[in-house]
C-alpha cells in the first residue's frame, strides 16, 4: 500500500503542474454553467463513469467521490478506486475543499493530504450537470482533467453517449476518455 501512496503523491503532484490542452485549444476550461446548490450536490456519494487517463488513475476501477460537510463549515472530499476489478483493494486519497465561487459553487479546491502531511492542490470545476442531480461533468481549469460522474453506478450505453456528447461539445477531446469498470447496483 505505501507504493501506491508514494505514487499517488508523486502522480498528483506532477498532474498539478503538467500542462494540457482540450480540443479547443484555448488552454481555459470552459465557465460552469449551472449553479450548485452545495447541500444538494456535495454530499453523499458520485460514481466515476469516465475520465481523461492519468498515472495516478492506472488499474483503478470502481471510481468514486464522496462529498460531506466538514466541522470548519467547509466540504470534505473522499475519492476512491478499487485496483484492478470492483472487489479489488481500495485506494484512498481526501480532504478539505473550499468553494471558489461562493453562491454560484461551482469552483471546488481541494487541499489532499498525501500521508496526512504532503499537500497537493487541485481545482474542480463542476462545468454541466444534471437539472435533477443525477450527473455532472467536471474538469480543472486548464483542460488537462476531464470527468463524468453519475449518482448510478451502472448507466445504459445510450445514457453514457449522451453525456460523452456534452463533454464533446463542451470542447474536450472525448477520444481519450477511458470507462472504467463500476460497481454493480
Amino acid at each position: 500500500m505505501k507504493s501506491i501512496l508514494l505514487a499517488a503523491a508523486a502522480a498528483l503532484t506532477l498532474a498539478g503542474c503538467a500542462g494540457g490542452s482540450g480540443a479547443s485549444g484555448s488552454g481555459q476550461a470552459p465557465e460552469p454553467r449551472k449553479r450548485i446548490d452545495v447541500a444538494r450536490f456535495y454530499s453523499g456519494t458520485w460514481r466515476e463513469i469516465a475520465r481523461r487517463p492519468m498515472s495516478i488513475t492506472d488499474g483503478c476501477v470502481a471510481g468514486a467521490t464522496e462529498y460531506g460537510p466538514s466541522r470548519q463549515g467547509g466540504i470534505e472530499v473522499l475519492d476512491s478506486c478499487r485496483m484492478g476489478s470492483p472487489k479489488g483493494e481500495l485506494k484512498t486519497v481526501g480532504g478539505p475543499g473550499t468553494i471558489l465561487d461562493p453562491g454560484f459553487n461551482a469552483k471546488l479546491r481541494v487541499d489532499y493530504k498525501l500521508y496526512g502531511f504532503v499537500p497537493v492542490q487541485r481545482d474542480y470545476w463542476v462545468l454541466d450537470r444534471a437539472d435533477d442531480y443525477s450527473w455532472f461533468i467536471s474538469a480543472d481549469p486548464t483542460f488537462r482533467d476531464l470527468y463524468i460522474f453519475t449518482r448510478d453506478p451502472q448507466i445504459g450505453a445510450a445514457r453514457r453517449k449522451r453525456l460523452v456528447q456534452r463533454a464533446a461539445a463542451l470542447g474536450y477531446d472525448v477520444s481519450k476518455l477511458e470507462f472504467p469498470q463500476q460497481t454493480k447496483r
